[in-house]
C-alpha cells in the first residue's frame, strides 16, 4: 500500500498518476517557455524567515477575516476551472472540502458544475469569479447573487488567451460548460489547437478597459475584487475606479510567460495601495512557510489554485479538504516557531531577502 502524501507538492505526482494525459497537462501546464511556471514557486526561495524568540506561543490563533467574513485561515480556493475533469463531483467536492475546512471557495466562470449546485451543496461563504463578455456575465453574476455569493472577482488579465502549448499538442477538449447552457454553443471545433482555445476567443471579450468596471459595480451591489494586478500603476488605478480589492496573480502563469513571479511584486502593490483596500495573493503556494512569507509582505490571505486540484484529483473531496488542512498546519508551525502567536503579528521583520541581507551588513 503506497504510503500516505506527507506535503501538498506529493499530491502533484497523485494527480499525475490519476489522470488522463491530456487534463493533467491542462491543469499544470503554463504559457510558452513556462519561465513564469517555474519563477512562481522558485521566487519564494530567495526571501529567508527571521524568527523571534521567548514569545508566548502556547496559543496559537490562524484566523483571519476577508471582506468582514472570518474564515479559519488566510488560505482560500482560487478559481480554477473545469473540475469535473479532476473528479466527477468536480466542483461540489471542492466546496464542500472548502465549507469543511472553513474557508472561501472562488467559484470559476469555467465551472463544470452550474452556480446553483455549487450553492446548494453546502453552506458556506464563497466568492464567484467571471470574466467580462457583457451578456454572459450579467446572466452569472446575478445568478450568484441570487444564490448568496458574497463577491465578485474579476478576471482583468485575460484579454486573449495565453499560448499553451502543451494543450495545442494535446488538441486539448473540453467538457460541456453547463452555466453557459442558452447563453452561448459551449460546442466549439478547431482543427487548429485545443477547443478551449477556440472556446475562449469566442467568450473573453477583447475590449475590456477600466471604464467596464464601472458597468460591472451597475449590475450588482455585491464587493467586487480585480484578479491579475502586478504593477503599482494598475493598483492605483484600481483603487481609484473603486475595487474593493486586488488579487496579485498572473494566471497561474499561464497567461504572459516571462511576466514577474507574484511574490517579487506583491510588495510593490500592497505599498502602492496604502491599505486602501485588502490585498490577495495567488500563485505558487506550496507550503505554510509560502503563505507566511506573502502574509509578511502584505497579503490579506492567500489563494490556492494547483494544490487543490491535484487534491481532488488524487483523492477527491478528501484530498482537497487534506491540502488545506496541512497548508493551515504547516502554517500554524512556521508561526509558532517564527514567534507569531497570530496572523496580525506577522510583519515585514520577519523575512528578508539576500540582497536585503547584504545591504543590512554595509
Amino acid at each position: 500500500m503506497a504510503a500516505e502524501p506527507v506535503n501538498v507538492n506529493e499530491f502533484q505526482e497523485l494527480a499525475r498518476q490519476a489522470l488522463p494525459k491530456m487534463y493533467y497537462d491542462y491543469y499544470s501546464g503554463g504559457a510558452e517557455d513556462q519561465h513564469t511556471l517555474k519563477e512562481n514557486v522558485d521566487a519564494f526561495h530567495r526571501f529567508k524567515i527571521l524568527p523571534r524568540v521567548l514569545v508566548d506561543i502556547s496559543r496559537i490563533d490562524l484566523s483571519t477575516t476577508v471582506l468582514g467574513y472570518k474564515i479559519s485561515a488566510p488560505i482560500m480556493i482560487a478559481p480554477t476551472a473545469m473540475h469535473k475533469l479532476a473528479h466527477p463531483e468536480g466542483e461540489v467536492a471542492t466546496a464542500r472540502a472548502a465549507a469543511a475546512c472553513n474557508t472561501i471557495m472562488i467559484l470559476s466562470y469555467m465551472s463544470t458544475c452550474t452556480v446553483e449546485e455549487v450553492a446548494a451543496s453546502c453552506k458556506a461563504i464563497r466568492f464567484f469569479q467571471v470574466y467580462q463578455r457583457r451578456d454572459i456575465t450579467a446572466n452569472l453574476v446575478q445568478r450568484a447573487e441570487r444564490c448568496g455569493y458574497k463577491a465578485i472577482v474579476l478576471t482583468v488579465d485575460t484579454p486573449r488567451l495565453g499560448r499553451r502549448e502543451a494543450d495545442i499538442k494535446n488538441k486539448m477538449v473540453a467538457p460541456q460548460l453547463k452555466n453557459f447552457k442558452g447563453l452561448i454553443s459551449t460546442k466549439v471545433s478547431s482543427d487548429d489547437g485545443s477547443n478551449l482555445e477556440a472556446f475562449a476567443n469566442n467568450t473573453f471579450d477583447a475590449s475590456l478597459s477600466w471604464k467596464d468596471i464601472g458597468w460591472l459595480r451597475s449590475i450588482t451591489n455585491l464587493p467586487l475584487l480585480i484578479k491579475g494586478v502586478l504593477t503599482c500603476e494598475d493598483a492605483i488605478k484600481a483603487v481609484e475606479v473603486g475595487v474593493d480589492g486586488i488579487v496579485v496573480s498572473n494566471h497561474g502563469a499561464r497567461q504572459l510567460d516571462y511576466s514577474p513571479a507574484t511574490i517579487s511584486v506583491l510588495e510593490e502593490v500592497v505599498h502602492a495601495v496604502k491599505g486602501k483596500v485588502p490585498v490577495f495573493f495567488d500563485g505558487g503556494i506550496r507550503r505554510g512557510t509560502d503563505v507566511f512569507k506573502a502574509l509578511a509582505l502584505g497579503a490579506q490571505a492567500v489563494l490556492i489554485g494547483r494544490p487543490a486540484v491535484y487534491g481532488l484529483a488524487a483523492k477527491g473531496e478528501y484530498g482537497v479538504k487534506w491540502v488545506i488542512e496541512t497548508l493551515k498546519d504547516e502554517l500554524e508551525l512556521t508561526m509558532a516557531l517564527s514567534g507569531c502567536p497570530t496572523v496580525k503579528d506577522i510583519s515585514r521583520n520577519h523575512v528578508r531577502t539576500k540582497h536585503e541581507a547584504l545591504h543590512s551588513m554595509l
